[in-house]
């Protein structure tokens, strides 16, 4: 997909809605049924041993409160492409409270035209996001990896790590109005902008 803010239409969400995810317990649930009764913002993380991603999920729980959120009648949800052993231990670490789910074979996320796979960051001369934490990326890499000898069991299987993820904000319903899909491994849409096209207030 050559623009990587091109909203899905109709067809291309009714799609995609048959395909399955996974949750905490390693449950099929369709994708469709996420976002089909409310408006819903879904983040699309690269892996789940991704430092910068784990960042980006921990900004947007502390930008937002199950007051806001009911308030604007908005739920949350995040997907990764990895083992859905992860998102238990996932949602703990980062304090996000919405859904999580797993998407291990990535159908969800060629399907909403996710399909760029790189390790390149942050172009020279680009601004870094502003929810990019603090440290090299060494140290930040080493962090993740630190969190998969807690689960040997799941080591490797975290996910692609060259998989790009991104934003979007779906129904309810099949229906897209906010699509922002990642260039490089440093690039969600920053966290206040995601919510301004949900129409979620900050805390």
């Amino acid at each position: 997909m050559s623009d990587p803010k091109t909203l899905l239409d109709e067809a291309t969400l009714a799609s995609a809605a048959e395909l399955d995810v996974y949750d905490a317990q390693g449950k099929k649930v369709k994708f469709g049924s996420i976002y089909a009764e409310n408006k819903t913002v879904v983040v699309f993380i690269r892996h789940f041993l991704c430092g910068n991603c784990q960042s980006y999920v921990t900004a947007l729980a502390q930008a937002t409160s199950p007051e806001t959120l009911k308030t604007a009648n908005v739920h949350l949800a995040v997907i990764g492409c990895g083992d859905p052993g992860f998102v238990r231990e996932y949602a703990e670490r980062t304090g996000f409270c919405g859904a999580m789910y797993a998407d291990p074979d990535r159908k969800v996320f060629r399907a909403l035209g996710m399909n760029v796979e790189t390790l390149d960051r942050t172009p020279a001369g680009q601004e870094p996001k502003k929810y990019l934490p603090q440290g090299n990326i060494v140290t930040r890499a080493v962090g993740g990896i630190a969190q998969a000898f807690k689960n040997p069991s799941l080591l490797g299987k975290q996910g692609k790590i060259s998989q790009l993820g991104g934003e979007f904000v779906l129904g309810p319903g099949n229906v897209c109005t906010f699509a922002s899909r990642m260039k490089h491994t440093e690039d969600h849409v920053e966290v206040d902008e995601l919510l301004k096209h949900a129409g979620i207030g900050g805390v």
